[in-house]
């Protein structure tokens, strides 16, 4: 990604000019922007010294680099108003192995998951044009009790749950994909193998 001057309309597919890579997997209504916090930049350096110079914002592929927050002060389901868009929170990003090569760190995928720096992503509710540096307002938080840093603890360190899972998969709006991996757990006993999705070896 590269840093765009002047307005940019954001709709329910994403940002205007803006285009995904993997289309199977990166995009769509419920991922239309990615954002992630300024301040997780300043933390890579000092863990990965040697890429520092890759670690700068849109780095991780992001639609927006937003300061003040982190994933300890969004939850799901937040509507935040940037610019003339209404957005809200639908999930968290579950980091790909695309990461290990865009960084040359084999293990970037697994690094960014373990941290919880992962950002997230936005689904457009009203279509509207937005200007860096732009102020972004809370209108709406109807599920406090689901802080992103909880998902992520139940998605990776607590991944067994199954009073959390069953919670989570009654939220509504929770995206079909979250949905169909909280099912399974709850249904198999068991956890999705990470494998395919952190640690492929050719791009």
């Amino acid at each position: 990604k590269h840093i765009v001057s002047g307005p940019v309309i954001a709709d329910t597919l994403g940002l205007a000019g803006d285009a995904q890579g993997d289309t199977l997997r990166h995009g769509g209504r419920d991922k239309a922007v990615h954002a992630y916090p300024a301040s997780h930049y300043a933390l890579w350096r000092q863990d990965l010294p040697q890429i520092a110079a890759r670690l700068r914002p849109g780095g991780f592929g992001e639609n927006l680099v937003v300061a003040g927050v982190t994933e300890q002060d969004i939850c799901l389901g937040d509507r935040w108003r940037i610019g003339g868009a209404l957005m809200e929170v639908s999930q968290s990003r579950q980091p790909c192995w695309k990461l290990n090569f865009r960084f040359g760190v084999t293990d970037m995928a697994r690094r960014v998951q373990t941290s919880g720096r992962t950002g997230w992503y936005f689904r457009v509710l009203e279509r509207g044009s937005m200007e860096a540096p732009a102020t972004a307002t809370l209108v709406l938080r109807a599920q406090p009790e689901w802080p992103l840093t909880r998902v992520a603890r139940l998605l990776y360190r607590d991944v067994l749950d199954l009073e959390a899972l069953a919670a989570l998969a009654d939220l509504p709006r929770l995206p079909d994909s979250w949905l169909r991996l909280v099912r399974r757990r709850i249904e198999t006993g068991s956890v999705e193998d990470w494998t395919p999705r952190l640690d492929a070896t050719s791009p």
